[in-house]
């Protein structure tokens, strides 16, 4: 019997953990708006899905040069799957296999954008957030959909944006990626303000709905026949 009562008591006590301002740590001299009070060199993107009926978890964790974007490493790993699908409790879920990659990395990442939410969650402690605390490194939540929260609608241009509000408080921002798509809901990780997070999202961006480094993130862990082919070339 999984004790659902007390993952949603640790959620809420970890979510007390996390540090929802830039604390970064990098000797990166790219050139960055005084503004944003760090620069990372290496940043990557790391997403979670399921195969064989959801009986195995696999998680990618591609690492990407910055500003260059070029794809420098990435790891995979499959595990047996911990926890069956209970919402609100996904990051549960996705988080062994998140750490296993991360611990296959040869590179450290400055950064993570994780596909999924941060603190846009009903007790503030999605899979970027866990996985932030866990690893102690800095991560953005980029998530396809809504969680939870509440936002006016989004302009159609490129860049346009809205609050997404969970009553009196701002837990994300609704950022339209791309014309004719989705928008991405953006929100904090660990140690990574809202502000700086949708700036590192929006550098990272290349014309595609999704940032590159969770793009490539998804398509290594879908075994799509581009990302494989680059790779053969590039790596």
């Amino acid at each position: 019997m999984i004790d659902t009562k007390a993952l949603r008591q640790e959620q809420i006590e970890k979510a007390r953990q996390v540090i929802r301002h830039d604390s970064f740590v990098t000797t990166s001299t790219s050139a960055i708006p005084a503004s944003t009070p760090f620069t990372p060199e290496l940043i990557a993107g790391a997403d979670v899905g399921f195969e064989k009926n959801g009986t195995v978890t696999r998680a990618a964790i591609a690492v990407l040069h910055y500003p260059s974007l070029e794809l420098l490493e990435y790891q995979v790993a499959r595990i047996d799957t911990v926890l069956p699908y209970i919402p609100g409790l996904l990051s549960f879920r996705e988080y062994p296999a998140l750490m296993a990659a991360w611990q296959k990395l040869s590179l450290r990442p400055d950064l993570v954008m994780v596909d999924g939410q941060g603190i846009a969650h009903p007790r503030r402690f999605g899979v970027a957030s866990h996985f932030g605390l866990l690893a102690d490194i800095p991560t953005i939540g980029v998530a396809k959909s809504r969680l939870c929260g509440e936002h006016p609608p989004v302009g159609d241009a490129v860049g346009s944006y809205q609050p997404l509000m969970d009553h009196a408080e701002q837990i994300g921002v609704v950022w339209r990626s791309k014309k004719r798509c989705n928008p991405l809901y953006i929100s904090i990780g660990h140690k990574v303000s809202l502000d700086s997070s949708v700036f590192w999202v929006e550098q990272c961006m290349k014309g595609y709905r999704l940032p590159e480094p969770t793009r490539w993130a998804d398509g290594i862990a879908s075994n799509r026949l581009f990302f494989k082919q680059t790779i053969q070339k590039n790596l």
